[in-house]
């Protein structure tokens, strides 16, 4: 494991759905003691705690609203102000508006994005990988599976696997083409700014992992 003050970056880690942004984060965080922001969980655990702002989440969600960026840059910010440690962006920005923002935040709070990574898939393997996915009911562990002997529990603990919702191929191809509306823009706000790079995303996790701790190790 690194220290942390050798390197304090602060990144934004881009990918399609099912490129493995949220393992790869897991790991970084560990490597490099990096705050792991995932707007996804921020969102649900404001929701979880019952406050008025989780309350007002819930209500703008369950009526098929996006929540505006506005909101979610406050929140954001909050958290980024709470701790002194670099952070990872998961699955933030996803719009050029919210990219501007975000540097805009940062440099309020003294802080600057440092890499912007892409893990990049082939969109055939996107589909493949996700509708293999299944989570665990009682610890939430994420597993792929083969589709001709598929588990039903999960082997380390036993609990019943499912497939969430959004992970059917209707969904995923749903999800890509939002993606390639909303999001790839935001690889050309990153382009030309000397900190974007990409990965690939169709070699083991390991690799993949060992590919983007190479990218931090060379910026410094």
């Amino acid at each position: 494991m690194k220290d942390r003050k050798d390197f304090n970056v602060n990144i934004v880690l881009m990918g399609c759905p099912g490129a493995g942004k949220g393992t790869q984060s897991a790991k970084l965080q560990d490597e490099f003691q990096l705050k792991h922001i995932s707007t996804g969980d921020v969102l649900r655990a404001e929701i979880a705690s019952g406050s008025e702002l989780g309350k007002k989440i819930s209500g703008i969600i369950e009526n098929g609203n996006l929540v505006p960026d506005e909101l979610m840059i406050s929140m954001l910010e909050n958290i980024v102000k709470s701790t002194d440690k670099g952070i990872i962006f998961d699955g933030f920005p996803r719009t050029v508006a919210q990219a501007e923002a975000l540097d805009a935040m940062m440099k309020r709070l003294g802080r600057e994005i440092t890499e912007v990574i892409m893990i990049d898939l082939p969109e055939s393997e996107v589909v493949s990988r996700i509708t293999s996915r299944r989570q665990c009911k009682k610890c939430g562990a994420i597993l792929h599976v083969n589709p001709e002997a598929p588990l039903t529990k999960c082997p380390a603990c036993g609990g019943e696997l499912y497939t969430r919702a959004d992970d059917t191929a209707e969904h995923v191809k749903r999800r890509l083409e939002v993606y390639h509306n909303d999001t790839l823009p935001v690889k050309n706000y990153y382009l030309n700014s000397g900190k974007y790079v990409e990965i690939k995303g169709n070699q083991t996790p390991e690799k993949v992992f060992e590919d983007i701790v190479n990218v931090i190790k060379k910026a410094k």
